[in-house]
């Protein structure tokens, strides 16, 4: 969903989002979920996103579909001895109104920093175990393959009521070095690294989208 983490500028603001690179200690859990996008200007959306083991590692996709719109995201990654998430392959898509464009970047140019998908499950299981807790700053690419920053910042936990049902959350914030009008707050579940409660987008101080998750299945 959303140049994305705070520049809701693609059709699902949300797969833009983010990074991390250092390692934690909560596993990875299979997971599959259904979440509903308001943005303002848009159509409201629904959005899957699945997080699976493979032969080799993880899998984490998104995927949505309007009438004339649909969008998708993956990204492969595995865990190193010391729990680091390491990318191996990432591919995107949308189509608007008959324009379609798709994007892949490989393991090569996955050896610095993580793609988007697996850099959200690296930034939230980084949150979640607190290994950073001030001036904490990630790095990832983004769907072209081009080095991205944000920093974060721990807001304590929540409880929520949600479609899906309540929950303990703990929430993140997240801005861009160079867009301090611009924001980002997440909603995670601390025994499900990468998947997402809710996600505010708000710049000059007004919220212009949120993401709620509507349903989920898990292990």
């Amino acid at each position: 969903m959303p140049a994305l983490p705070l520049r809701p500028s693609w059709l699902l603001p949300l797969l833009l989002l983010f990074a991390g690179s250092a390692a934690a200690a909560t596993p990875p859990q299979p997971f599959d979920a259904r979440y509903h996008l308001q943005v303002a200007g848009w159509p409201d959306a629904d959005i899957q996103h699945q997080l699976q083991h493979t032969g080799i590692g993880w899998q984490s996709e998104m995927s949505t579909k309007l009438p004339g719109i649909s969008g998708h995201e993956m990204g492969r990654f595995r865990l190193d001895e010391d729990g680091r998430v390491h990318s191996l392959y990432y591919a995107s898509g949308y189509s608007l109104l008959g324009i379609q464009r798709s994007y892949r970047l490989e393991r090569d140019a996955l050896q610095t920093w993580p793609d988007r998908q697996s850099a959200l499950v690296a930034l939230s299981r980084q949150a979640i175990d607190g290994t950073c807790t001030s001036d904490c700053r990630v790095h990832y690419l983004d769907h072209r393959g081009r080095e991205e920053r944000i920093d974060y910042r721990l807001l304590g936990r929540e409880t929520l009521d949600l479609p899906a049902g309540r929950f303990e959350a703990l929430r993140v914030e997240v801005t861009e070095p160079d867009e301090p009008d611009r924001r980002l707050v997440f909603d995670f579940l601390p025994r499900l690294p990468g998947l997402l409660l809710s996600v505010a987008y708000y710049r000059d101080g007004e919220r212009r989208s949120h993401l709620t998750l509507t349903r989920l299945d898990s292990p």
